[in-house]
This record gives C-alpha cells, structure tokens and sequence, in this order.
C-alpha cells in the first residue's frame, strides 16, 4: 500500500490590526508600519502556504486582537482565506482567549474551504485532495475569553485511521508569561490519541515533544510589544507526515518588524560620546542579522563605570535617545529605539553597606523584602501615594511607561541609594 505523505502548516496568534503595546512616542511613519505588520504578516503567510504545496492550514486561535473586530483586518483575512480556497488549500481555524465566539463578526458565509470550530463541543474535519482522505482535523474554540476548563481532555481519536491532528489554544504546562486560560499537560494530550498537536497562545515557536505525539506551538506571527516572548522571530510552522508518523518541522520567519532586547555593559565605555557610538555599532550589527526587517530596539545598560554619571545627570539618557532617533531617521528598514533602560550603577560596595547600621543598609534590606513579595510592590507603586492624595497632593511622577514592577524597583533602589551614599561622602 502506498504511503501517504502529507504537508502543512501550523501558525497561530496572529493579533491582525494589533495595537502595539508599550511603544513610546513613535514617529509617525513607523507608527503607520507598525499597524500593517501584522496584515503583511497574514499576506506573506498565505504565500507561503501557496508556495510550499501544503495540503492545509491550521489556525490555532487569536486570528484578532479582540472581540470588537475590525472591518480592516476581518475583510483583509477574509481575502486570504478566499486565495487559498482558490489554490485548493483547506484551512481549519478555532478561536482563542482574544478572540472568542461571543466577539461580532462581518463573516457570516466562509470561503468553501474553510472550517470554523464551533465552542459547544470538539469538532472533527477532514482532509480531503484529490478525493483522498489526507487527515482528520480536531478542534473546538472559545466561546467566551475566560475558559478556565482543560478543554484537551474533551479530545478523543475517532475510528478512522489515517493522521490525526488535535488543534487548540491552551496553556501548557502553566506557562507563567500567559494567562491560565484552558490549562492542560503533556500527559493529557498524549491521552487523546493524536499524531500532532497544534498549539496556539504562547508567542514563543518551540516543539515541546517531537513524537507520539508531536506536540508545537508556532508562536505568534509578529511580535506585538517589548514584553517577554515578543522579541525575536516570529512566523509559523511547515509540518511533514508520512502516514501517521511527523517526519519533519520547519520553522519559517514572516515577520516584518522584529523586537529586540539586548544588553550593553559600560564598563569599558569612557564617556557619552563612545557610548552612543557603540549603541550605534549593535545597531548595525543587528540589521545585518535581522535584514528586511524594522527593528523596535531595547537596551539595558548594566555595569560600573565613568558614564554611570553622565547617565544620571538631568534628561541625558532622553537626549541620548533622541540623538539615536535622530541618527536612525530615514534608515530603510527602519530603525526605532524605544528605550534606554540604565541599570547601571557607581563602584558601591553592597555587601559593605549591608552591614552598616544606617538608613542605607535598611534601604537595602526593604528592598530585597519587596523583590520577593510580588503584592506589597505593586501596592507600594500604584497606592503608595495614598497618604498625600488625600490632602489634596497629586501624583508627583508619572509612572514609566512598559517597564515592569521589578524595574521601576531597582531603579527608585538605584536612585536612593547612590544620593544617600553621596550625602555620606558630604
């Protein structure tokens, strides 16, 4: 009997029309590129699709951003579908925690070869070319944004033999950087029988198991903010089957911005002028790795040295990242810098200091209690004003914008102690 070779491709979490998040004061050009990244994103998906011969597509859920879906981006996925329904291309789609069933849709009537899974139960499709039985596709969608149940568990092999894919917005293994939305674990999908699971709502790419089953998430299709498994390719993935057995998976990059978090230690770095300098050298460095696409760079400045008081003089870390603007601007891909985050720090002896018996050491010590207790920071930031608010004094700083609890905490710990140990040498 002949074997059946079968090839796909697996993407998920597309965010189309997405509101990038946590990007500051974007020139307007590079504002009008951020809000088609993700359309383009879609396009170039299609394309590969078409290019490659697959016999399908799986959409693991998060197709928009949010349940209010707009016009744009539903007529813009509506004409992909309609080229691959074209191409003979069949595409299966559940919907995810962005994107429930209970969201309106313009889509009422689906291009032919297209299969929307319903919420009430698991829903199975199949594969068919050329009047041949290719796979057997499972999947059920959100009906609402907050599923809390471990929906894998409602998965089960049908009689019929053939590849089996299971395809489903979960969490696996609770991963912490996404909610707990649909919870499930190995074990649990191994239990359902499937050849390959299709995994959408993590927005990093990885195979998590390579057999019996296959088990992956493609990840996101671009990157939507400087958060944590934002950065870094994104795209999907190209999955080769012989009869039931995953053969081969491919990763394919599709974005066209890219994040970019990198580190830069000072120590060696004499003054302003040589800093920017070599804040410019890994810029360069990372258009060559990353070629054709914009980059939305993130820099975390660390170490000790002589520019630590250069950085902290009145607006110098803003004014060194509007001459970096400035120097970029006009640069084909693009170039953004949206941050400069100064972790860097005078030659102080922490250990040394600890071991006083002064207002420093105690600095140091509250800060380490607050580190470890997630509740009491947040508290602290967002109602530690209380007591002034209510005499009538507003909020004398606004808090930064996309940086997270533990790195506005460093930073006030930064700031404090440096002028308290000042004050000592005065």
């Amino acid at each position: 009997m002949a074997m059946t070779r079968v090839r796909f491709v697996h993407a998920g979490d597309l965010h189309l029309d997405t509101p990038f998040q946590g990007i500051s004061r974007v020139a307007p050009n590079i504002a009008e590129a951020l809000r088609d990244a993700s359309l383009a994103a879609w396009d170039h998906l299609v394309q590969l699709v078409i290019e490659r011969e697959a016999n399908f597509l799986l959409l693991a859920g998060d197709i928009y951003d949010g349940p209010d879906r707009g016009v744009r981006a539903q007529l813009k996925f509506y004409e992909g579908l309609q080229r691959l329904t074209q191409s003979g291309i069949q595409t299966f789609i559940v919907h995810g925690n962005h994107d429930p069933l209970d969201g309106w849709s313009a889509i009422r009537d689906w291009p032919s070869g297209v299969t929307v899974f319903g919420s009430k139960k698991v829903e199975s499709g199949d594969v068919i070319r050329n009047n041949q039985k290719l796979a057997t596709i499972h999947g059920i969608s959100y009906a609402q944004r907050e599923v809390t149940e471990n929906l894998s568990r409602r998965f089960h092999r049908t009689p019929s033999e053939g590849l089996q894919i299971g395809l489903l917005h979960c969490n696996l293994g609770n991963d912490q950087e996404h909610a707990p939305y649909s919870p499930c674990s190995v074990d649990d999908l191994r239990l359902a029988g499937m050849n390959y699971w299709a995994l959408g709502h993590a927005h990093r790419h990885r195979v998590v198991h390579s057999r019996n089953p296959c088990i992956a998430y493609s990840g996101s299709l671009q990157g939507r903010s400087t958060k944590p498994g934002e950065d870094g390719p994104k795209g999907a993935l190209i999955v080769e089957a012989e009869d039931t057995t995953i053969t081969h998976t491919e990763f394919v990059a599709l974005d066209l911005v890219r994040f970019v978090t990198f580190e830069l230690d000072i120590a060696s770095v004499v003054d302003l002028p040589s800093l920017r300098r070599a804040l410019s050298e890994r810029s360069e460095e990372f258009q060559l790795m990353h070629k054709e696409r914009g980059l939305l760079l993130r820099v975390r400045l660390f170490g000790h040295g002589e520019v630590h008081k250069d950085l902290r003089r009145m607006d110098a870390l803003e004014e060194l990242l509007k001459e970096l603007r400035r120097e970029a601007d006009g640069v084909k891909p693009f170039i953004w810098w949206d941050s400069l985050i100064d972790e860097t720090s005078p030659s102080l002896d922490l250990d040394a200091i600890r071991q006083r018996n002064d207002f420093s050491a105690e600095l140091l010590e509250l800060s380490a209690k607050l580190q470890k207790s997630t509740g009491e920071l947040r508290d602290l930031i967002y109602n530690g004003d209380e007591p002034l608010k209510r005499v009538g004094v507003p909020r004398v700083l606004d808090l930064p914008e996309g940086e997270t609890d533990l790195e506005l905490l460093k930073e006030a710990e930064k700031i404090a102690l440096e002028l308290l140990e000042d004050e000592l040498k005065d």
